[in-house]
C-alpha cells in the first residue's frame, strides 16, 4: 500500500468534510425542487401515466382536441341538449386522482359556470374563479399545477359581457375613487385593461372586458419557468373567450 492510501485510511474526516452546512442543504433542496418541478415535472407526469391508467382516459387529448371538445360542449349547452352525466360512477373513478382535459380561469360571477357552459362532468375541468378573471400569483400557481402535475393541455381565460368587476374598475378610474375593503386589489389588477380601453373610446366596457382577457392570456403564456416552457414545447395552449349572458355562447378571441 502506498503512503498516500495509508494516510487516507487513517485520516479522521472533519465534520465539515462529511456533512454540508444547513444553509447549503437548504439551497440544494430548493434548487432540486425547482429543477424537478420546472424541468422534470412533465417527464415524471408521463412516467406516472405509463405506470397507472388515468381515471378518465378520454381526457388524454392534444391542446387542439381539448379546445374542440370544449366548444362542442358549449354548442350542446347553448342548444339545450346537454348530456346526462353519471356523477355516481365518476366519483368512484376519480377518488384516486384526476386528469382534467382543460383548465379555465373564469370570473366568479354567479351566472358563469364553466362546468355547465361546456357541458362537462366531474374531473373534466380544472377551474379557478376570481372576480374579473385575472391571473394573480395564486392563480398562476394553480395553473402551473394543472399543467406540470396533471398534464392539462389547455388553459382558457373566460371573460363575460356586463362584467361587474371590470365596470367597477372603469368607474373607480373615472371618478378617481377607491372602493372599500379589499376590492381595490381587484381594481389594481384590472386597471391596465380598463385604461387601455378608455384611451380607445367607443364601447369602453366591452373593449375593457376583451382587453382584460387578452392581457391575462399573455400573462399566463409568459409565466416562467413552467407555463412559458410548456407553451414553447407545444404541451399546452392558452386561449381566451367571452361568455355571452343572453345566449350562453362562448366566443373565442382570435389571437393575432
Amino acid at each position: 500500500m502506498c503512503d498516500k492510501c495509508s494516510a487516507s485510511l487513517h485520516h479522521k474526516p472533519l465534520p465539515q468534510d462529511i456533512a454540508p452546512s444547513r444553509r447549503s442543504a437548504m439551497l440544494f433542496g430548493a434548487a432540486a425542487f425547482g429543477m424537478a418541478f420546472a424541468g422534470g415535472a412533465f417527464a415524471s407526469g408521463a412516467l406516472a401515466k405509463d405506470a397507472k391508467q388515468p381515471p378518465k382516459p378520454q381526457n388524454v387529448l392534444s391542446p387542439d382536441a381539448s379546445l374542440k371538445r370544449l366548444m362542442e360542449g358549449n354548442g350542446r349547452y347553448v342548444a339545450g341538449v346537454s348530456r346526462r352525466h353519471d356523477f355516481k360512477h365518476e366519483r368512484e373513478a376519480l377518488a384516486g386522482g384526476q386528469n382534467p382535459f382543460a383548465a379555465v380561469l373564469s370570473c366568479a360571477d354567479s351566472r358563469i359556470a364553466p362546468e355547465y357552459a361546456f357541458d362537462t362532468g366531474r374531473g373534466d375541468l380544472f377551474v379557478c374563479r376570481v372576480a374579473g378573471n385575472f391571473a394573480g400569483t395564486e392563480t398562476i400557481a394553480s395553473m402551473e399545477y394543472a399543467v406540470a402535475v396533471l398534464n392539462t393541455p389547455l388553459i382558457l381565460v373566460l371573460g363575460h359581457d356586463a362584467c361587474g368587476a371590470v365596470d367597477a374598475t372603469l368607474k373607480a378610474i373615472k371618478d378617481n375613487t377607491s372602493p372599500p375593503g379589499h376590492i381595490p386589489s381587484l381594481v389594481d389588477a384590472i386597471a391596465p385593461a380598463a385604461k387601455a380601453a378608455m384611451q380607445q373610446g367607443g364601447d369602453v366596457l366591452n373593449k375593457a372586458i376583451r382587453q382584460n382577457v387578452v392581457d391575462n392570456i399573455a400573462k399566463l403564456k409568459t409565466a416562467a419557468p413552467i407555463l412559458n416552457a410548456a407553451v414553447e414545447q407545444g404541451k399546452v395552449k392558452v386561449v381566451g373567450g367571452i361568455y355571452r349572458l343572453t345566449t350562453g355562447t362562448v366566443d373565442l378571441i382570435a389571437q393575432g
